[in-house]
């Protein structure tokens, strides 16, 4: 006997089919595509049930436990993904794909004498249980299957799938192919490999395309908002934050609405709300969001099998006077950030790190929004198309540990307007959220029937700016606590005192002493760039002005001035040591 999670308990018998898939040929190696070293980076860094992806596919009545096995295989043998794996010696970043002519998978067969009244939920939740083990990136066939069956019929196959083998997308094509594999249809020609890719994207126009990439990115982590919200109650570098799910008919009516009043496509009108309403929350001037893209719009690569999804980081200024003025320029801004969303990883975060040294800075990635809303087929937790939605429902689930403060995931734009969002709740109390979840119906209700000026989102969406003291003000481009920065570098000197002053031409400013131990701007600045992880509110001082001693007054900027200069500096260039 075995229990399900809030099922009645029932009788299961566990068995594993293994399968052979025989594509013939040789092995062939080659360099990792951008897309494979940018999910790689990551699945060595997060744990596995952020990067591991999950679906469920339906088996049709009419197949055979057979059936269902010979479409995997079939699947294995057309697709080199599925027979790829990443050598690479311990502690290191694989650099190399190896495609081998065969591969061998287990298939575990779960066989049931009654499935709980919600199957598709118990399937769920198998998928999900599956996706919490890691995958070995040198050795595991991508994908793990749990076959669900009732007497020996199956039903239900519960996936999941290694993210440096596919994306998404992949997944879904993956579906659709084994889908009319079960039904006799037949398949288009087989896309892009990967391995073609990586030749492709090594050569001079992808050299090219990444450089500019590398390029859009460095300039607005120059000039845009370190933190979208820095602000007192942000802290930290990963967030618990619970589900909230909005579905909404009234949503997906006024997006048609707006879209057909404006001209603009409907994604755009949504985004464009999005920006419009977290900018407004947050009390910034533009709204810095990554937005997860498939890259899948040039056609020879839509039906590749291999990860391609990456982010594109869109700067999108608000300091326009209404929304379709945002709504005009938010076209070409987004599809500029799309068309620099792809780059090599490794080489995006050696610029991130250099580029915020010397600014100053540390890179939040904030707010993600992803629009999965037009995939081209549903993926588990992107429930099938919503026929019964209410006007206006909001509901709660579990939480998740995330690296980000704000997290979007469109999943139906028509009929119904359909979201989930995880929000800080430090930064968003339950009420709060469900406030920015509704705002976003709202405004998009008064724009369907006319032009909405920006300065009156607070009246039209009920959605209240961020509130920051007195003593939080924009050095910049970013909003920054003085105080915190010399707390911050204060603790990371062990103690020290430090007083920092912020001057519009100046920027900031630190005074402190050199202590027993001789203190440069040099070791003072990198004390802060390791601490400032977790403090939004926090950018590195401009200037370090080293004293002899600290003043009795450690307060008043005047005392400081008083002391005996010992050397300044900037800390950032090489040379900069005294």
């Amino acid at each position: 006997m075995t229990e399900q999670a809030g099922h009645t308990p029932v009788r299961v018998t566990r068995t594993t089919s293994t399968v052979r898939a025989e594509a013939g040929g040789h092995e062939r190696r080659g360099p990792v595509t951008l897309g494979q070293a940018n999910m790689i980076r990551c699945i060595l860094r997060d744990e596995p049930d952020q990067m591991n992806i999950h679906d469920v596919w339906p088996v049709p009545s009419d197949a055979t436990t057979q059936d269902v096995l010979d479409a995997l295989r079939a699947l294995a043998v057309r697709h080199d993904a599925l027979r790829t794996t990443f050598p690479h010696p311990a502690g290191t970043a694989p650099r190399e794909q190896r495609v081998a002519p065969a591969a061998h998978f287990t298939v575990t067969v779960l066989d049931h004498d009654e499935l709980p009244t919600d199957d598709a939920r118990y399937a769920e939740e198998l998928a999900r249980e599956a996706r919490r083990t890691p995958f070995r990136l040198d050795h595991d066939f991508p994908l793990r299957a749990v076959l669900v069956t009732r007497r020996g019929t199956p039903l239900w196959l519960a996936l999941a799938a290694c993210h440096a083998a596919t994306d998404g997308s992949a997944l879904a094509l993956l579906r659709e192919e084994w889908l009319a594999l079960l039904a006799g249809g037949a398949l288009p020609d087989v896309a892009v490999t990967p391995l073609a890719l990586a030749a492709e994207e090594a050569g001079p126009a992808g050299t090219r395309m990444s450089e500019a990439s590398l390029r859009h990115w460095q300039r607005i982590l120059r000039t845009g908002p370190q933190a979208m919200f820095a602000e007192p109650a942000a802290h930290g570098t990963e967030t618990h934050a619970p589900c909230l799910t909005l579905r909404s008919r009234r949503g997906a009516h006024a997006l048609a609405r707006t879209a057909e009043r404006t001209g603009a496509l409907p994604s755009t009108v949504l985004l464009t709300a999005w920006c419009a309403l977290v900018a407004h929350r947050a009390g910034q001037p533009v709204c810095v969001v990554a937005l997860p893209t498939s890259n899948r719009f040039r056609s020879r690569l839509a039906r590749t099998i291999a990860p391609l999804s990456q982010d594109a980081l869109l700067a999108l200024d608000t300091r326009v006077p209404t929304f379709d003025a945002l709504l005009r320029t938010a076209w070409g801004a987004t599809l500029n950030a799309y068309r620099h969303s792809r780059f090599d990883a490794q080489r995006l975060w050696d610029m991130i790190g250099k580029t915020t040294r010397e600014r100053g800075s540390h890179f939040a990635r904030d707010v993600v929004f992803n629009d999965i809303s037009a995939l081209p087929a549903t993926l588990a937790g992107a429930a099938p198309p919503d026929t019964a939605a209410p006007d206006l429902e909001l509901a709660w689930g579990p939480a998740q540990t995330l690296p980000s403060r704000l997290l979007t995931f469109v999943h139906e734009t028509a009929p119904v307007l359909r979201l989930a969002t995880w929000a800080d709740p430090a930064l968003f109390p339950r009420d709060r959220a469900e406030d920015l979840a509704t705002g976003l119906v709202h405004l998009l209700e008064a724009a369907a029937d006319k032009d909405v000026p920006l300065a009156s989102l607070t009246e039209v969406t009920g959605v209240l700016p961020a509130a920051r003291g007195a003593e939080w003000t924009r050095v910049d481009g970013c909003w920054v606590s003085p105080a915190a920065v010399a707390d911050t570098l204060s603790r990371a000197l062990d103690g020290r005192p430090v007083h920092v002053t912020a001057d519009p031409d100046a920027g900031l400013v630190a005074y402190l002493p050199s202590g027993a131990e001789p203190l440069t701007p040099a070791r003072a600045h990198a004390a802060l760039m390791a601490a400032l992880p977790g403090h939004p509110g926090v950018l590195a001082p401009r200037r370090y002005v080293i004293v002899a001693d600290p003043p009795a007054e450690t307060d008043r900027t005047g005392a400081w001035l008083r002391q005996r200069t010992l050397t300044e500096g900037t800390g950032r260039e090489a040379a900069d040591t005294t």
